[in-house]
């Protein structure tokens, strides 16, 4: 069976293994994670021809670099304008290109997006955890967390000579501005100038931001009499407004339950772009129906599909599989 090793010189914070993540198992209070941008880590993963959940690496802004030990294999990278290096070689932010054995793969923050991913033409060989190998961020449960000098096998590689080069960035791949939301459950809760404030005025991402969640800065959205309901499961893309009236957006490694009233929950597609934006960006919040929200998110789910099938088709093709 052929590999590669990989040594970690350089892993930032956040740097962590991923795969699809954890569905069906919040009821028993654990975190679904996966990636943060799910549609960057599926590309990946569909130019090499991989199954659409096999685990590959998540790069937060603070980088990674990597020395290839021993092997060959080909490696793909999308998401967000990364700056990508082999040895002293600049390669393009999404990419497919072949890693050998004494050569670096530095991964840095370039001029757009918060997290980049690598994918590899084999099988990466790490530990899972009740059936998958994301991590959780808080916890470090599954894979984990990156760490200097760490080294990491791909096992059962593949050189894919005819796939290499750019992959195209799909337009809606960058970081967006407005997010399509459900208001609710909780919105009720908040006054009507609270609510007309929430899908009228501007809002920025700050640096309090993690895998968990982001904090915004705006206006402050108090609720009335609502920080006593009780716990009850929440989503990805909820809209969190804690006592000081400040809007919170959960992310993968949310917690399962929370008591923080719930303005709105943002369509799960744009929380894909929501997450590559920078703290400062601005972002502004459009209500819809739920009815066109389902309508909405099927269609995109749809085109998604579509593009996946397209791209994976095509290189293939090229590779004359």
């Amino acid at each position: 069976m052929t590999r590669a090793v990989f040594r970690v010189v350089f892993a930032g914070p956040h740097v962590s293994v991923q795969d699809n993540g954890r569905p069906r198992l919040m009821r028993y209070g654990v975190p679904a994670s996966g990636p943060m941008d799910r549609k960057a880590f599926a590309i990946a993963n569909a130019v090499l021809g991989n199954d659409p959940g096999a685990a590959g690496l998540e790069v937060s802004q603070a980088g990674l670099v990597l020395e290839c030990l021993s092997g060959t294999v080909t490696v793909a990278i999308a998401g967000g304008g990364f700056i990508v290096e082999r040895n002293r070689e600049k390669l393009g932010a999404w990419n497919i290109f072949t890693v050998e054995a004494g050569q670096t793969i530095k991964v840095r923050t370039g001029q757009w997006g918060c997290w980049s991913y690598l994918a590899f033409a084999g099988t990466v060989q790490v530990e899972s955890w009740l059936g998958s190998s994301a991590t959780h961020g808080p916890s470090g449960l599954g894979a984990g967390r990156l760490t200097t000098g760490q080294t990491i096998t791909i096992s059962d590689t593949h050189i894919y000579a005819h796939r290499l080069g750019a992959i195209p960035c799909p337009v809606w791949a960058r970081p967006r501005n407005m997010m399509h939301c459900v208001l609710g459950p909780q919105d009720r809760f908040f006054p009507k100038n609270a609510l007309a404030e929430f899908t009228s005025a501007q809002f920025h991402l700050t640096d309090a931001y993690d895998r968990m969640g982001m904090r915004l800065h705006g206006p402050a959205l108090h609720s009335i009499s609502a920080l006593s309901i009780p716990s009850e499961p929440i989503l990805r893309g909820s809209v969190q407004i804690s006592g000081d009236g400040v809007a919170t957006i959960l992310l993968a490694d949310h917690q399962t339950t929370g008591g923080y009233p719930k303005i709105a929950t943002i369509l799960s597609d744009d929380v894909d772009g929501l997450v590559q934006g920078r703290p400062h960006d601005a972002i502004r919040f459009k209500s819809i129906t739920a009815h066109d929200a389902v309508a909405l998110a099927r269609n995109r789910a749809r085109m998604f599909t579509d593009y996946l099938r397209h791209i994976a088709k095509s290189y293939a093709k090229a590779a004359g599989g």
